[in-house]
């Protein structure tokens, strides 16, 4: 089975910014309580974000391509509940609800990744009957899920499922480690 470590470019959404900060929070609890956080990843690119497709480069064809499919922002954004991966590097994270528009956002992504051989190869996690769309909280060799406590309730309540939103959407390369924005 091939490698895809070595990936570079990425295609992912950002949230808005009342859930950035509730995210911030909580990388900012785990970290205070002595756990492993993303508040630890300090590199200024770092941000709460929906990875949806991962691949060799984006062409500039497909990065136009990819500003069309992306002017459907903004979708909802619905986080429900934790979940764990496990690996060679485990990961504690919000679960991210798919509702229709997100669906339909990430095959459209993925079908113009997937069309474009210039692009190389696409990690195949993110094809759409794979995909576990996530918002990572915490990665490392010992993440376990902790208390309750440290976690505030997922904002998704009645009052905030409208005001929850994917806003925007960026390119991050992994090679030098920098994020431009996408569709904008």
């Amino acid at each position: 089975m091939p490698s895809y470590a070595g990936r570079r470019q990425t295609v992912e959404l950002l949230p808005d910014a009342t859930t950035e900060r509730t995210v911030r929070e909580v990388w900012r609890r785990l970290s205070e309580a002595g756990l492993p956080s993303q508040a630890a990843h300090r590199h200024p690119t770092n941000r709460p974000h929906l990875t949806l497709a991962t691949a060799d480069t984006l062409v500039p064809e497909v990065r136009v391509q990819l500003k069309h499919v992306l002017e459907g922002l903004p979708v909802p954004l619905h986080l429900d509940g934790t979940v764990r991966f496990t690996g060679r590097t485990s990961v504690l994270a919000w679960a991210v609800r798919a509702d229709a528009a997100l669906l339909h956002l990430h095959e459209a992504v993925w079908r113009a990744l997937r069309d474009a051989p210039a692009c190389g190869r696409l990690n195949p996690i993110h094809a759409p009957e794979r995909w576990q769309p996530h918002v990572t909280l915490a990665r490392g060799r010992a993440v376990a899920c902790p208390g309750t406590g440290l976690f505030s309730a997922p904002p998704d309540g009645p009052a905030d499922v409208l005001a929850r939103q994917w806003v925007s959407a960026r390119t991050y390369d992994s090679t030098v480690r920098s994020a431009t924005p996408l569709g904008q």
